[in-house]
């Protein structure tokens, strides 16, 4: 079975940093995409930030210049480091990893607040 962990929520000022990790574990095939998506509470579930095989990379407009995404193909894992974190980056932030199939991890809860 493919488990998907994430790490690395937590409270936060505004301001302040984060950095979170997904690690793809189990009989998994070559990925071709990982993603982080995030879902606040009474809000639908939106992409943050995305990366192919090849590197090509996605941010949603509203962290473009504050987040990056970044892929370690060997370990099958992917990160997102999260700066000038605003309240209204408040969610659960989930991992995606693209192959054959479609996996998801449970998600990692981050609040920023004063």
């Amino acid at each position: 079975q493919v488990q998907l962990v994430e790490s690395g929520g937590g409270l936060v000022q505004p301001g302040g940093s984060l950095r979170l990790s997904c690690a793809a574990s189990g009989s998994i095939s070559s990925i071709n995409a990982m993603a982080w998506y995030r879902q606040a509470p009474g809000k639908q579930r939106e992409l943050v930030a995305a990366i192919t095989s090849g590197s090509s990379i996605n941010y949603a407009d509203s962290v473009k210049g504050r987040f990056t995404i970044s892929r370690d193909n060997a370990k099958n894992a992917v990160y997102l480091q999260m700066n000038s974190l605003k309240v209204e980056d408040t969610a659960v932030y989930y991992c995606r990893v693209i192959t054959l199939k479609d996996y998801w991890g449970k998600g990692t809860l981050v609040t920023v607040s004063s």
